[in-house]
């Protein structure tokens, strides 16, 4: 205690103490199903239940997806499982919703179903030569290559005489060299996922679908719940990696590592007015990701000429018309930066051969990102500094000439 503390009164101290602790006490952020339960009077334990519903139709919801990230797994899988099963058995003592879904699950054999489709996709994964999860590979990995390192670095720094500066190299290594091997062992895992996900699917095509018809009953039920509880089906949003659930309403869909994540909110029964959301619960109304906004004057190089990420010609097209598809397309995009230059990507950037803003002004390009279109499709995304006329200009281009564009984007990218 310091000698101010010593210098006050017991009582002064003591008041104090309780003012921190009732501080404290006051600061404590809620969670949202604590704020949905706090203003719509419900009991903590259907808040709960709910809860664990949306938590095992989630986990299952993937598992199906990307059954592959469960191979060799069985701590995390038997973890899962046990929180499945611990929500199944409480079904019993619900109501006639609940009970009705424990049948389902029983009917369904979802329990032997997971156990099934986990083993045959290890099965699939040793005969490609994976015969350890990813985690197991990138943690073995980290040791071999930081373990001698670190080694190496403590053993100079006992040598007597040794310049400091002989270390900073060293150390740069002992720093990027795992991050880089991780790197790409995740890029192996990702391409082994995607050149066998078809096949795992194709393989356990009736369990999968049995799975997620299961999932849909979950969905369903936790619907049914909510709506016996007077809350806001909009309150509620969550995330999934498959759109083949109905009742559902997409709000928003992002990239994960790779794969598509799609986010929802309950649709209310057909016509079903929606429940008045109270104010104190107003904040959790706002999109669940805001969508990144452009500018209208979209500028599109058509008439590309050009391979491996260098373009050689170019026409330039003003593409105002199709905004509102090129927005969603950069929405529905994953962004990285490019490992070219603006100058390399364009080598002939010139008044002849350029980006224009809708003034007539020479765009002077500043930032390039590679944007990856749900995964399938790659292509330029070009931002120029304001004009001064007050603009800002953005312009989108395809990588190479012999790229193929999808379907869905034939009319953004060919004039």
């Amino acid at each position: 205690m310091s000698e101010n503390e010593k210098e006050k009164p017991e009582e002064e101290v003591s008041s104090e103490e309780e003012e921190r602790k009732s501080k404290r006490k006051r600061t404590v952020k809620k969670t949202q199903g604590q704020m949905i339960q706090e203003a719509l009077g419900i009991k903590p334990e259907d808040i709960q239940d709910i809860e664990d519903k949306l938590f095992i139709s989630r986990f299952l919801d993937y598992f199906v997806e990307e059954t592959l990230d469960f191979i060799h797994r069985d701590r995390s899988i038997e973890q899962y499982m046990k929180r499945l099963t611990d929500t199944v058995s409480k079904l019993e003592m619900g109501n006639e919703e609940d009970k009705l879904l424990k049948i389902n699950y029983e009917d369904k054999k979802v329990f032997e179903l997971v156990q099934k489709l986990k083993v045959r996709a290890e099965e699939l994964a040793l005969s490609k030569g994976i015969k350890t999860s990813v985690d197991k590979r990138l943690r073995r990995l980290s040791l071999i290559i930081t373990a001698p390192l670190l080694v190496a670095i403590i053993g100079l720094m006992f040598i007597e005489n040794l310049d400091i500066l002989f270390l900073f190299p060293l150390l740069c290594i002992f720093c990027m060299l795992p991050q880089l091997l991780r790197s790409s062992v995740l890029k192996k895992w990702m391409r082994f996922k995607e050149e066998n996900k078809n096949e795992v699917y194709t393989q356990n095509r009736e369990d999968i679908m049995v799975l997620k018809s299961f999932v849909n009953d979950i969905l369903n039920n936790i619907r049914t719940k909510l709506i016996e509880l007077n809350v806001p089906l909009e309150l509620i949003k969550f995330g999934l990696y498959s759109r083949d659930y109905e009742n559902l309403q997409l709000i928003n869909q992002r990239m994960m590592r790779g794969v598509s994540q799609f986010y929802f909110v309950f649709e209310y029964p057909e016509g079903m007015e929606p429940f008045p959301i109270p104010e104190s619960l107003q904040q959790y109304q706002q999109p669940l990701f805001p969508e990144k906004k452009y500018e209208k004057n979209f500028i599109v190089l058509t008439e590309m000429k050009g391979k491996d990420g260098i373009i050689q010609t170019f026409v330039p097209s003003l593409k105002d018309k199709l905004a509102k598809q090129i927005n969603q397309m950069l929405n529905d995009s994953e962004f990285s930066e490019s490992p070219l230059n603006f100058k390399e990507i364009i080598p002939d950037y010139s008044k002849e051969m350029g980006i224009y803003c809708v003034c007539g002004e020479l765009a002077n390009i500043t930032n390039v990102q590679i944007c990856n279109w749900k995964n399938q499709f790659k292509y330029y995304l070009f931002q120029g500094k304001q004009c001064k006329c007050g603009e800002s200009i953005y312009a989108v281009s395809v990588m190479d000439e012999q790229a193929e564009i999808p379907e869905e984007l034939k009319e953004i990218f060919l004039d």
